[in-house]
C-alpha cells in the first residue's frame, strides 16, 4: 500500500527511526481502523522485493517495519531473507490471526476481537499491544497476557478517538497492574506518518 521512513510511534521501539512498509490486504475489519485504505489487496499496486530494497536503501536507517493491512495474510519469507541479506532488523505489527511467516527481530502482536489470534503466534510475541477502546478490553488485555511468554513486553494502547476517555482508565490499570506498560501513539503528537 505504501512505503515511509519515519519514526517509529508505538509500543517498545517508539521513538526509533523505522522504514515502514505497509502491505495492503486485511479481512480483521477492526470497525476502528485507521489505514481502511489497506484492506482492498488489489487496490494498490505489486513491487518487486528488489524494489523495496532499493527504495529502503535511500534512507540511512537499520529498522524496517512489514505492517499493514494485516501482513501475514502474505508469505513473508522472501521478504524478510532478503532484509536479512541487506543487515536490515526485521519488525512486524501483525493481529497474529495468520500463520507466521519470515524471520524477525520483532514480534509485535495486537490482538482484534474480530479475529482471533493463533496460539502458535502469540508465543511468539515480543510484545502484545492491546488497543483499549471501551472497558472491556482491559478483560481482553489480562486474557491475552497469559498466553505469551513471560518476557513479552506488554502494552496497552487507547484508540486514537477514544484517548481522553480511555488514557486516564489505562493509567490507573497499569498502576494497579505494573507488568503493563502505556504505548502512546506518539507519531500523532508529533504530526509524522
Amino acid at each position: 500500500m505504501e512505503q515511509f521512513y519515519t519514526i517509529q510511534g508505538e509500543g517498545f521501539n517508539s521513538g526509533k527511526p523505522a522504514y515502514f512498509i505497509r502491505l495492503g490486504g486485511c479481512d480483521v475489519g477492526c470497525v476502528w481502523c485507521d489505514v481502511k485504505d489497506s484492506w482492498d489487496i488489489n487496490a494498490h499496486p505489486f513491487k518487486s522485493i528488489e524494489e523495496i530494497i532499493e527504495d529502503i536503501k535511500k534512507y540511512n536507517c537499520k529498522n524496517v517495519v512489514v505492517t499493514g493491512g494485516e501482513p501475514l495474510m502474505h508469505n513473508l519469507d522472501a521478504l524478510c531473507e532478503a532484509l536479512k541479506k541487506n543487515n536490515y532488523n526485521t519488525w512486524i505489527e501483525t493481529s497474529g490471526a495468520y500463520p507466521l511467516s519470515g524471520q524477525w527481530d520483532w514480534i509485535c502482536i495486537s490482538p482484534k476481537k474480530f479475529k482471533a489470534p493463533l496460539k502458535e503466534v502469540l508465543e511468539k510475541a515480543h510484545e502484545l499491544k492491546i488497543i483499549v477502546f471501551n472497558k472491556s478490553d482491559f478483560d481482553w488485555a489480562k486474557k491475552y497476557a497469559v498466553e505469551v511468554s513471560c518476557n513479552c513486553q506488554l502494552f496497552l494502547q487507547a484508540e486514537w478517538s477514544k484517548e481522553k476517555e480511555m488514557l486516564p482508565l489505562i493509567i490507573e490499570f497499569v498502576k494497579l497492574n505494573p507488568n503493563w506498560r502505556i504505548s502512546l501513539q506518539t507519531h500523532k503528537y508529533m504530526n509524522i506518518p
